[in-house]
């Protein structure tokens, strides 16, 4: 079952990440981290924090775009192709060709937003006084080793910045030392990301299980619009909107993924709310961000399941 499930999960990743659309989108992803260090730089002696801030509010926005399109258009593709039937005419149940979809662009995101979270911390070391040699050895000996892989091995070259995203963030992460509290916050903010970008992009494969491209991107955005306006809808003042609206408003906050949990307040980031330490706060993200996936999945699978692709 894994080995059927990471076959079809590795060969989505292989199919997103020669999508031109998605190095689009890393290319203005890398670009507004570079707009944040001129918007740094015209600010007075917060230049680390407004790259920090920006940066991170990049992470965010950039891996939620990526995760609906690939969410969007991955399944469709397939089927539009009528590569499907081939596949799904093997030994493999249709809940594992879904998950595998769902993990591939997990994985691509993932990748996305390591890259681009190593991108702000090699910056974050520069705005910190970290010497420009340390960061270029850092940055350029990575860069190296990639090169060194992708020519060796041709074959795996596509599937070898998987390893290396999280290597090249931990090289970043090293050398921006200098910026302690801004680097807490990039790198609480990329994990929160990737948590995010877990149940958008389970949104994403549900819908896509049994709707067309379309309608699939435009429920997921209706989705995360809503998600990010949990805590608004729970919190309607009665004198404004009414008693109905104020109840539509809190069950829709009960229903759909609060993603206001994913962005929470500068100072919870920095790890200075009292009683509020930021790593177990992103453990608890994580498990509700596992627990919404897994339901979303289930209920994608078994439509899935019952779809009818004559």
């Amino acid at each position: 079952m894994l080995s059927r499930i990471s076959a079809i999960a590795l060969n989505t990743y292989r199919e997103a990440v020669r999508a031109r659309l998605l190095l689009g989108v890393f290319a203005c992803a890398l670009a507004t981290c570079g707009y944040a260090v001129v918007v740094g730089a015209l600010s007075l002696n917060n230049d680390a924090r407004v790259v920090a801030d920006l940066g991170s509010a990049s992470m965010s926005f950039f891996g939620v775009i990526v995760a609906i399109v690939l969410g969007s258009t991955s399944l469709h593709r397939e089927l539009e192709y009528k590569t499907v039937f081939p596949i799904l005419s093997r030994p493999l149940r249709r809940w594992e060709y879904l998950v595998g979809k769902y993990l591939g662009a997990l994985l691509t995101v993932v990748v996305f937003v390591l890259v681009q979270g190593a991108a702000l911390l090699a910056m974050l070391a520069l705005e910190g006084g970290e010497a420009t040699w340390k960061v270029a050895l850092a940055r350029g000996g990575m860069l190296v080793l990639l090169g060194v892989v992708a020519i060796s091995r041709p074959r795996a070259r596509v599937f070898a910045v998987v390893p290396w995203a999280p290597a090249l963030a931990a090289a970043a992460w090293i050398v921006a030392a200098p910026s302690l509290g801004e680097r807490q916050v990039v790198s609480a903010s990329a994990a929160l990301a990737i948590c995010e970008v877990g149940i958008v992009g389970a949104v994403a494969t549900f819908f896509a299980s049994f709707s067309s491209p379309f309608l699939t991107a435009a429920f997921t955005s209706m989705v995360f619009v809503i998600g990010r306006s949990a805590y608004m809808l729970a919190h309607l003042p009665p004198r404004v909107f009414g008693p109905a609206v104020v109840a539509g408003g809190r069950v829709l906050a009960r229903i759909f993924p609060n993603l206001d949990v994913y962005v929470p307040a500068r100072p919870l980031l920095l790890g200075v709310v009292e009683g509020h330490p930021i790593w177990p706060y992103v453990g608890w993200a994580a498990l509700h961000a596992v627990f919404y996936a897994a339901a979303l999945l289930a209920a994608g699978s078994f439509a899935f399941q019952k779809r009818d692709f004559a």
